[in-house]
């Protein structure tokens, strides 16, 4: 009995697991003993691989899916390959230049930035591209300046280190005259620029409690000020996704209901959210084969997807959703060389400011 984690696979039963594998991916045809022994290079008998397949079928890596004599890989099948019976290689030259000068050279808004990404990465892998938006507060704090306006509000013009503006009005317990609010803005600005909002409240009121009666007017108006600047707002997290059309083209998961779960899953965006938050939490490369993923909408589909980041912070993930039957040797590459050119350009933003 072969284990079927895959420790107990002789050099056999890898080498047609590996060529059955391989022949499926490109294909998505059953493959029988016949193929195998043509294409495995093995000088071993068609009842030998017989054998060997009833073995990997016992063992839960391989299934025959019909009355064919072939059979087809099973997810734990493709786990198996992907962890260990596939020899990954960077991106080619080429097609690292072309996510290079598809991606914006100059000056953008990172939700532009990435918009770009998820579309660059489905036309790439012809699958749904898909990009976490980080929340704004995520990003250092460029500049800030208040506007008086009636009845106490304020306007609060934020702009961040990744060129988003971001205006609010916020509600005062007594009217601030011109001078006061230009006072607030600009010790905000001299003192806490590059700092992300929740650290620059956390220094304000560590500072008020710190500092004498003179210095603690100004700083209780800029601390009242800041509060509610500052105040936590709904969690902004988005996902964005390209290319989902592109999964209509693949039989496996051309069946109208599993495609309408599918697509609900993209409009919907929690479960596709909660899934990329966990894989953005996590260095590296992450991928979700079947059922992995937890999320019944995805039970047909593999994801593949790496963090990315700016500052020695994590921002978010980026990465690709497609049928199981995909060629996870050029597409891991392709959605790991996109998470650093991603990670190099946030930071290229960060360090021209």
């Amino acid at each position: 009995m072969i284990n079927p984690h895959g420790h107990d696979l002789d050099a056999r039963a890898r080498r047609l697991l590996r060529t059955l594998i391989a022949q499926y991916l490109v294909d998505g045809e059953p493959v029988g003993s016949r193929t195998l022994s043509r294409s495995s290079g093995l000088d071993v008998s068609p009842a030998t691989i017989r054998n060997i397949m009833a073995d990997l079928e016992d063992a839960g890596l391989v299934a025959s899916p019909h009355t064919s004599a072939g059979r087809v890989p099973t997810p734990r099948g493709l786990r198996l390959f992907v962890d260990s019976l596939i020899e990954l290689q960077p991106l080619p030259r080429k097609e690292m230049e072309r996510l290079q000068s598809e991606l914006p050279p100059g000056p953008t808004t990172t939700r532009d930035l990435l918009g770009n990404v998820s579309t660059l990465l489905s036309a790439m892998t012809r699958f749904a591209g898909v990009v976490t938006v980080p929340r704004q507060v995520d990003f250092p704090l460029r500049h800030i300046d208040f506007v008086a306006l009636p009845d106490a509000r304020v306007l609060v013009i934020l702009v961040f280190t990744d060129n988003q503006v971001q205006n609010r009005i916020v509600q005062l317990a007594k009217p601030l005259v011109s001078r006061e609010l230009e006072q607030a803005a600009n010790y905000l600005n001299s003192h806490f620029a590059g700092l992300r909002v929740d650290d620059i409240r956390a220094h304000l009121l560590a500072e008020v409690r710190e500092t004498g009666s003179e210095l603690n007017r100004l700083l209780a108006t800029t601390v009242e000020l800041a509060t509610a600047s500052f105040a936590p707002q709904a969690s902004g997290a988005d996902v964005l996704v390209s290319g989902q059309t592109n999964l209509m083209a693949y039989s496996e998961l051309a069946d109208l209901q599993r495609l309408r779960e599918l697509f609900d899953a993209f409009q919907q965006k929690n479960e596709l959210l909660q899934l990329m938050e966990v894989c953005a939490r996590a260095p590296g490369v992450r991928l979700f084969i079947g059922e992995e993923s937890g999320f019944a909408a995805l039970d047909g589909c593999s994801v593949v997807t790496a963090s990315y980041g700016a500052q020695g912070r994590v921002l978010g993930a980026v990465g690709v959703i497609g049928p199981t039957r995909m060629a996870y040797e050029r597409v891991i590459p392709v959605v790991q060389a996109t998470a650093g050119l991603l990670s190099d350009a946030l930071n290229r933003v960060a360090t021209t400011l």
